[in-house]
């Protein structure tokens, strides 16, 4: 380009600047439709201001671009953000017109550790998107401003609260209605498209909902350890992402019922009325230590018939509470492996929910639980006391077998299965009934860690019986310790300590078998010492009453009396023809012998 050129350009420039600036007309901006409620039109008037963020560009422009972006929806872009809130005695939620969406939800009956409001779900940690298919492409309903009504009724005797959110258009209607009962943690949610033939092509609302999960309780770790995304297949099966600290995905091909965002002690599920579709699933632990996990679901609600139906849960694991709302959703609370889950299930938690309705002090409610535990399985324990007894007078002649064939093992074995015919013992009668017994003992491993009802409740010097009792803090860390002592931990260590020595004096236990009452106990210290203090209260407890039933045992059994029972058997069994077992038994170990000897 030479000088006359760049001349010449300059000068056309200035010429049209100095048109646009003196005779040019302001462009023309095209009427909004509005509806005839003045705060609506209101509504309207004031954010076309906002909602218009791009500096220098006409107003014309920016209509065009919704235009083309929304088609017929564009005049629902324009508004300005307002907040409802549906209520109850439990929980409160924010709602926005933006969308039609969920903002915030407080649970009204609890709080952080810090004793701060618990939100189960902000608009700084939480995105709940919805996004329907039209003529033009996929439309994010959080960008289109709904005209809200707010109404209140009763239902059946149960008082409910309701907001409607809609957006009107000569062409139809597409309206968001939420509902919230009293006393419950559900919000129903409706979707409803009215009209909008050729506009709407949806055959599904996609929902996105990511959400990082605040730390709401002391013990960091413990949360990690208790939250995870879980879904329930439409076909009846549990399933979730797991618990490891590593990255998880899942995409879902069969229909699933419901997902949710499972914590500790708290839940925020999406529950479909038909099902949901297309499902991924992702989870990962972030490195901000105020958080517990990252987690995001997306998933299509299918449109029938111009609606599409789902409901969402806010609130505490309680088992009963989840039970009721729908198939499976009680599996967000970690009952334990099946052969434990049912004694949880099916005992633990109504004999919970009985005591809370007379005492006031969990402790004490975990006092009465050891002991009507005990007292049912008092049977048990007297037939595991008789049957070491049992053991323990016949003593003398175990030990002469083993002089007698304690370098043969296979020969000692039959000599000592003939023996036990002969008197009429049985090894495992001392054994059995305390087997009968660990499914009791493992449930509560499960049980007390999840139980929402000890959370924040205090008993002696354990300030939450929900987690650990830091009764002296360490100034350092020991390897799979911690750095804390926990004194409800300590005592059941040394409880359980001295009942195995008491326990070793009543039975014929030697070697090794006797060391491993005394270790496992250590063993288990490290393990509880970061568990919530509930539980080590529950074993030391247990330890207690189970010393006091056996001294009380002792006082009605007499060795004596046994031994001359064991006698009677002995000249009473002198002709008894092995049973089918028994011989099957000593045919296995001949067997054995003979292969051990080749």
């Amino acid at each position: 380009m030479d000088k006359n050129q760049a001349t010449g350009l300059i000068l056309f420039a200035a010429v049209i600047l100095t048109y646009s600036i003196f005779f040019a007309t302001t462009p023309e901006i095209p009427p909004v439709e509005t509806t005839t409620s003045a705060d609506t039109t209101t509504t309207t008037t004031a954010v076309a201001t906002t909602t218009l963020p791009t500096a220098g560009v006409p107003d014309s422009l920016l209509d065009l671009e919704r235009q083309r972006k929304f088609g017929e929806l564009a005049p629902f872009t324009l508004g300005e953000e307002e907040s409802l809130v549906l209520e109850n005695e439990v929980v409160k939620i924010t709602l926005s017109n933006k969308g039609g969406s969920i903002k915030e939800v407080l649970l009204k009956n609890y709080t952080s550790w810090k004793n701060e409001p618990l939100y189960l779900l902000d608009s700084t940690h939480t995105s709940l998107n919805y996004s329907i298919d039209t003529r033009l492409g996929p439309v994010n309903l959080n960008d289109l401003f709904f005209v809200p009504s707010l109404s209140s009724d009763e239902v059946d005797g149960v008082k409910q609260q309701t907001v409607t959110f809609t957006a009107s258009s000569p062409a139809g209607q597409l309206i968001q209605k939420y509902t919230l009962k009293e006393g419950e943690y559900t919000l129903e949610k409706s979707f409803e498209i009215q009209g909008l033939q050729g506009i709407l092509t949806a055959k599904a609302v996609k929902i996105d909902w990511k959400d990082e999960i605040k730390s709401q309780e002391k013990d960091l770790a413990e949360s990690r350890r208790k939250t995870q995304v879980n879904y329930y297949l439409a076909e009846g099966s549990y399933e979730n992402l797991g618990l490891s600290d590593d990255p998880e995905e899942a995409k879902v091909a069969e229909s699933v019922k419901w997902i949710a965002f499972s914590q500790r002690f708290f839940t925020a599920g999406i529950i479909a009325d038909s099902v949901f579709q297309e499902v991924n699933l992702n989870q990962s632990t972030p490195a901000d230590s105020s958080l517990v996990r990252s987690m995001s679901a997306s998933l299509s609600l299918p449109i029938l018939e111009g609606q599409a139906n789902l409901s969402y849960y806010f609130g505490p694991d309680q088992y009963k509470t989840l039970k009721a709302i729908t198939p499976g959703f009680e599996e967000n609370v970690d009952m334990g492996y099946f052969f434990v889950s049912w004694v949880n299930k099916y005992i633990v938690v109504h004999l919970f929910e009985f005591l809370e309705k007379y005492v006031d002090s969990y402790g004490i409610i975990i006092i009465l639980i050891v002991l009507l535990i005990k007292l049912a399985l008092s049977p048990l324990t007297y037939k595991s006391y008789i049957g070491m007894a049992k053991m323990r007078v016949i003593k003398p002649e175990i030990d002469e077998l083993k002089e007698k064939y304690g370098d043969d093992a296979t020969k000692m074995q039959q000599e000592q299965m003939k023996l036990f015919s002969q008197l009429g013992v049985s090894p495992l009668s001392g054994c059995l009934p305390l087997v009968l017994q660990m499914p009791f003992l493992f449930a509560m491993f499960f049980f007390f860690p999840n139980a929402i009802e000890l959370r924040q409740e205090s008993f002696w010097w354990a300030e939450d019986l929900s987690t650990y009792d830091e009764f002296i803090k360490l100034p350092f860390t020991i390897p799979f310790y911690g750095a804390h002592v926990s004194l409800f931990t300590l005592l059941m260590t040394v409880s359980q300590v001295l009942y195995a020595h008491f326990n070793n004096q009543l039975t014929t236990a030697t070697g090794p078998m006797k060391n491993l009452g005394y270790i496992m106990p250590v063993m288990f210290m490290f393990v509880l010492n970061s568990y919530p203090a509930g539980l080590s209260f529950y074993y030391f407890v247990s330890n207690i009453f189970t010393f006091g039933q056996q001294a009380l045992i002792k006082l009605f059994v007499d060795d004596a009396k046994i031994r001359q029972k064991v006698e009677e058997n002995k000249v009473k069994n002198v002709d008894k023809k092995k049973s089918k077992f028994q011989q099957r038994l000593e045919d296995a170990m001949k067997v054995a012998d003979a292969n051990k000897k080749k």
